[in-house]
């Protein structure tokens, strides 16, 4: 009786299923979260596409938990960020803390849930555009002429107090114009431009990014005319000066050319040994040393082939009788004291 029972629900239940499915009705689709983000460091806002709503009436709700906590949450606030959107006041908001958000789907067919997304406010923040941006054309005396232009931060941000740092860029060009010319400002919030087109409207932008975060949008346009007498900065003469320089660097590649020299030993030398004036080196070769010494200057110094006569004499007049020792520094030349020994022998004898 009861597998009679049991089988007669499986049935009205199909049943109820096929006629739902042939009218077009199915459970929803899966939800998708398209983006996160914070203007401020200090709130944020998620926002999801719907899925395909089965053709019935759907409802989503965002459920969220924190990393390492188990208890669950629902949005505080679907109303501030528009439709399909949760928004995150100041109370419910933790830095360095990660989200873990859910969109589920939900209709009497059945429900769907989207992929977790895994939010860290310090790595979301998307300023709004920086605000009352002002330009002006400014001539001073002896000076080029420029455009200035100032801009203020983002209401929302508080960057006095260093909670948030911002960076800012700009772009701008002339009215018809297709490409924009950009220019990065860092920190501070005013800056020149120098290279203007006289005569033409130019229409400026200014954006900002923080240092851990996504620039924000572009600033509404602010536009300025160009006067036809407004002096701008002439290149010509610097392009006349650098292609001159160009020639005159080639003339004096080919010239060196020409000689067969190097670009290197032209601009650096090689460096001479050093060298003794008047010294021929081939002495050294041949290993002769009287031609050394005479080359030397060295005129008056006793040959070496005379030491030992030398020595021998000395010997020889200091074992003799009259004990006559010959000067250790004679001056004269050493053929005339061998003139004088036959003389000294004769009168010993």
């Amino acid at each position: 009786m009861k597998e009679n029972v049991a089988s007669t629900v499986v049935f009205i239940l199909l049943l109820f299923l096929n006629i739902n499915l042939l009218n077009g009705q199915s459970p929803p689709g899966k939800p998708e979260i398209i983006k996160c983000r914070s203007p401020e460091k200090e709130t944020f806002t998620c926002w999801w596409k719907p899925g395909a709503d089965g053709g019935l009436p759907t409802s989503y709700t965002l459920t969220y938990h924190k990393e390492g906590e188990t208890l669950t949450h629902e949005c505080p606030d679907y109303k501030t960020g528009g439709p399909n959107s949760c928004y995150f006041n100041k109370k419910h908001t933790s830095i360095w803390t990660i989200y873990i958000i859910t969109i589920n789907a939900t209709n009497q067919m059945g429900s769907c849930s989207s992929d977790p997304r895994y939010v860290d406010v310090t790595y979301i923040v998307e300023p709004d555009p920086p605000v009352n941006l002002t330009l002006e054309l400014k001539q001073p005396e002896d000076k080029k002429p420029y455009l200035w232009m100032r801009w203020f931060p983002p209401t929302l941000v508080d960057v006095r107090s260093g909670w948030l740092t911002l960076q800012y860029e700009i772009r701008l060009k002339p009215e018809k114009s297709a490409e924009w010319e950009i220019h990065f400002a860092g920190q501070q919030t005013q800056f020149k431009i120098l290279s203007l087109y006289p005569g033409q409207k130019y229409l400026v932008q200014v954006r900002c990014k923080p240092d851990h975060g996504f620039w924000s949008e572009w600033s509404p346009e602010s536009s300025i005319q160009i006067p036809n007498d407004f002096t701008m900065k002439d290149s010509t003469v610097w392009i006349f000066v650098a292609v001159l320089s160009a020639v005159f660097c080639l003339i004096m590649v080919w010239a060196v050319a020409l000689k067969g020299y190097s670009m290197v030993s032209c601009i650096l030398p090689p460096v001479p040994g050093p060298k003794i004036k008047g010294f021929d080196t081939h002495l050294l070769e041949k290993g002769k040393s009287e031609e050394l010494l005479s080359a030397l200057g060295c005129q008056e110094f006793p040959p070496t082939s005379d030491c030992e006569d030398l020595l021998v004499e000395f010997l020889e007049v200091d074992d003799s009788e009259d004990q006559q020792l010959m000067p250790a520094h004679s001056k004269e030349h050493p053929g005339q004291e061998r003139e004088q020994r036959p003389d000294r022998e004769a009168q010993h004898s």
